[in-house]
């Protein structure tokens, strides 16, 4: 199964769009605060707790050690059952038994003696504090063979268990309770040059505070190999009561049993076929649990300090050899997720004698993350109970929607979440949700969202130069104009050019589920003295197949290539300073309509039709800042650098529509009540189908038809980093004479500078030279080791780069084949910050043809 990476889709998704998109929270409450308020605040902490604190059935208290220090995370539960809950920070737990009677309470955690309880429950809720004492880890039991290290020994017994013991678990049903805790500390006031505010209350006068907080309550079936659907049944979002949570079990389906686990990166597990390849293992020492079985303590260090693999414990059954807990560290280096400094995984199992399982309980994850000036700590918990092993499911019993919500999930109140919370809230949590709660009510009153609105439409000189932004919250519109200095741009056809932009956005929901957008630009050529400009109209229809209907036209320059091979600042660039005018364009005037939908699952088309009048365009200036004495601009003819004067077309009008398919095979999706989020599945590939007609031209020899395919995907192969490819081919047909704006064109690159997708682009060709009528077959393969082979050598190792290697090839007809291959390396940088990268090309076209070193800068 592709997990969504609960970090990368969560974490950091939660952060920046909190960072940039509540930033209208910068008037602060408290400057509203009134002691009415104060007094209301005060009346709901003490409701909480005396609402938190009904006569529910459970069994409740504080685990703590001999020193009467709370234990956090301690696994409790009913013995022989997965009846079962965990402590939060402070120690507390309930636990929810909905029968009186005789049972075995088991307090279990890692380092920890574990104990058992004996109760005979006459009424609820029942009070049952532990005590528990520090786990005699030893190895005074274990005999050392001095041949072989001792942990070797039962970590190759684990693995070659591995499969015999993932698979006796085939399916199970269960239920699912999940909580996500993000804090910030130290924010700035500003992320690059944006203010953050106070991030929708979370952040207090030290500019630390809570920014994310919510729990799911969800029931889970699961069948073997990769079907998990997950029906969540409770939904609670801090401050927004018409949230919905994202952390939910697909995102942590972790399973220590598979060779590697999807943490941004795919981690090797320390019981990995390979994991010898990869880690050092030492015998900590042993200990028996409440079975008597006995427990190893294994210690596992990475082999090298960047490979993707965990750095902690894991603890394996004697004879068994299941894993009974786990304490796992990666690194954000490892995991490839830049943001974060430190993730941490426990997991821990409990034993049932009627099922001869040991089954997952309890998941936490921790993490530590900082970029940005901005730092912070995290944690998920996840807590499984109720088992039903082997069910008899099968795959007719699971579709392709692997997330949905029960009807009113998200409002469920207070007396329901204390009666099914499996892990109590902490007093920090109880403060936020109270908090947030309260704050919400008056920001999402019209004199606050007013009150904002007024502060943040003010108008400033800057706004002259930097664009102006006019939103009414309330009304949920908003409206502006773009930066004029930020469009500036050169090329010899138009000169200096600038380009003014004016939108105007209305959301029909909340969550602009459905919206209407309008969008106008304005664009003045300097040296050709000549003024364009275009405008759009859009409406989105919903979130769930999302449809989009767009109306524009206008009068437009624009590349040859709709590809646009080479953007605006780098030809730019290259203009002025080497005389190097790379970008090709003309003038079309057009009036067009275009709509997209996903059909069904998986198949989204997207269509466009309208009439176009294109018309080809010279050079009108001759200005570089550096001349260069042995080079000249070059004619804006891209069939002829030397043609100055002479149009690569006539003047004509076509009408032309365009159609494309786009097929994800297998696709999985998530259902929630605002929309529906789609998972590509990364075993199959996708394949886009397209049709594209001109017709009705007013040069005959123009009309045309071309039919074309393309597919692509990317595979995760495990430790050996990921392969990618990307394959396009097409046919033109009655198509002899077109206008050369209608040919297939190839994406080129003659500036020596990478930029976007390296599986699109052939980085040693020139921009139009391959362009065709007739057929073509397009293909580019790359693959990044991801840290295999460069991780494995001395020195090299420590610098963190990942070895690319690509290959890229082109054939049309009455042209010899065009081939490129690459070798890079990736991942270039210091810190956090690693955005460079540099290959070399060598190409090839009836032998050798030429090479080049090629610099990439990416972002994130």
């Amino acid at each position: 199964m592709s997990n969504i990476s609960m970090f990368g889709a969560l974490t950091f998704i939660t952060l920046f769009q909190a960072t940039f998109l509540l930033n209208y929270t910068s008037i602060v409450i408290e400057h509203q605060s009134t002691t009415m308020y104060k007094a209301q605040r005060y009346f709901a902490i003490t409701l909480f707790f005396l609402v938190s604190f009904q006569t529910f059935a459970q069994i409740t208290g504080i685990v703590s050690n001999t020193k009467n220090e709370p234990l956090s995370f301690v696994n409790i539960f009913i013995e022989n059952t997965y009846i079962g809950t965990t402590s939060n920070e402070d120690g507390v737990y309930e636990l929810n038994v909905t029968k009186t009677g005789s049972y075995t309470v088991v307090f279990q955690y890692l380092g920890f003696k574990t104990v058992k309880k004996q109760v005979d429950i006459q009424s609820f809720p029942y009070q049952l504090n532990a005590a528990l004492i520090e786990e005699d880890i030893s190895l005074d039991e274990v005999v050392i063979n001095a041949e072989e290290n001792p942990a070797n020994i039962i970590i190759r017994k684990a693995i070659a268990k591995r499969k015999e013991n993932q698979s006796k678990i085939q399916s199970y049903k269960s239920n699912f309770y999940s909580r996500g805790l993000i804090r910030i500390k130290d924010a700035p006031e500003k992320i690059l040059g944006e203010e953050i505010g106070d991030l929708g209350g979370g952040l207090d006068s030290t500019r630390s505070g809570v920014i994310y907080l919510s729990e799911t309550v969800s029931k889970l079936e699961f069948l073997r190999p990769d079907k998990l659907k997950e029906k969540i049944l409770a939904s609670k979002v801090s401050g927004n009561d018409n949230g919905f949570s994202f952390n939910n079990a697909i995102d942590v389906d972790y399973d220590l049993y598979s060779n590697t686990v999807e943490i941004g990166n795919q981690i090797i597990t320390p019981i990995a076929n390979n994991a010898f390849g990869y880690y050092r293992f030492k015998l900590e020492g042993v200990f028996y649990d409440v079975r008597g079985n006995l427990i190893n303590k294994i210690k596992a260090t990475p082999r090298r300090e960047n490979d993707p693999v965990f750095e902690g414990y894991i603890y394996i059954v004697e004879d068994q050899w299941t894993i009974y807990a786990a304490e796992l560290d990666i690194t954000g280096i490892q995991a490839r997720i830049p943001a974060v400094d430190k993730i941490r995984i426990t997991q821990n199992f409990s034993y049932s004698e009627s099922d001869n399982i040991w089954a997952k309980i309890s998941q936490n994850i921790d993490f530590k993350y900082g970029i940005f000036g901005i730092k912070g700590d995290g944690r998920f918990t996840a807590v499984y109970s109720n088992y039903e092993f082997n069910p008899g499911l099968t795959r007719n019993n699971f579709t392709r929607e692997i997330v949905s919500f029960e009807n009113e999930a998200n409002k469920k109140d207070s007396t329901f979440w204390n009666t099914i919370r499996p892990v109590p809230l902490t007093t920090e949590e109880i403060t936020d949700y109270i908090k947030k709660d309260s704050i919400q009510i008056v920001r999402d009153s019209k004199e606050y969202k007013d009150s904002v609105d007024t502060v943040r439409n003010k108008f400033k000189l800057g706004n002259i130069i930097g664009g102006y932004n006019y939103s009414n919250s309330y009304e949920n519109w908003s409206a502006g104009i773009t930066s004029p200095i930020e469009a500036i741009s050169f090329n010899t056809v138009q000169g200096w050019n600038a380009n003014v932009g004016a939108y105007y956005t209305k959301g029909f929901d909340e969550n602009y589920e459905r919206y209407f957008s309008i969008r106008g630009n304005i664009n003045y050529g300097f040296s050709d003295d000549r003024l364009r400009g275009s405008i759009s109209a859009t409406y989105k229809f919903n979130n769930k197949s999302r449809p989009f209907l767009t109306l524009s036209g206008g009068v437009v320059t624009q590349q040859f290539n709709t590809s646009n091979p080479i953007s605006k600042s780098l030809n730019t660039g290259f203009s002025l300073f080497s005389e190097q005018n790379f970008m090709k364009i003309f003038e079309n005037s057009f009036i067009q309509a275009s709509y997209s939908n996903e059909l069904f699952n998986g198949f989204r088309v997207n269509a466009s039709i309208g009439y176009q009048r294109r018309q080809a365009l010279f050079n009108t200036t001759d200005q570089a800042w550096y001349p260069q004495d042995n080079r000249d601009y070059t004619s804006n003819n891209p069939l002829n650098e030397n043609a100055f004067g002479v149009a690569p077309f006539d003047t004509h009008s076509i009408m032309k529509l365009n159609v494309l398919a786009r097929i994800n095979f297998a696709q999985n999706y998530l259902s929630y009540p605002n929309g529906k989020f789609n998972i590509q599945n990364s075993k199959y590939p996708t394949v886009i189908l397209g049709y594209e007609k001109g017709f009705s031209s007013s040069i005959s020899d123009y009309d045309f038809d071309q039919i074309k395919i393309r597919i692509r995907q990317g595979l995760n192969l495990a430790d050996k980093g990921r392969f990618q490819y990307n394959i396009r081919a097409g046919k033109f047909f009655n198509a002899d004479d077109i206008a050369f704006v209608d040919y297939q064109h190839f994406n080129g690159n003659q500036t020596q500078i990478g930029s976007g997708s390296y599986l699109d682009v052939f980085n040693n060709l020139p921009y139009y030279t391959a362009s065709t009528n007739d057929s073509y077959l397009e293909m580019h393969a790359e693959h990044d080791f991801n840290g295999f082979i460069l991780g494995r050598i001395p020195l090299l190792k420590k610098l963190n780069f990942n070895l690319v290697v690509g290959a890229h090839a082109l054939a049309t007809p009455g042209n010899n084949p065009y081939q490129e291959y690459t070798i890079g390396l990736d991942n270039i940088g210091w810190g956090k910050f690693r955005f460079l990268r540099i290959d070399y090309v060598r190409s090839y076209q009836s032998g050798f043809q030429s090479d080049a070193i090629l610099f990439g800068l990416k972002l994130f």
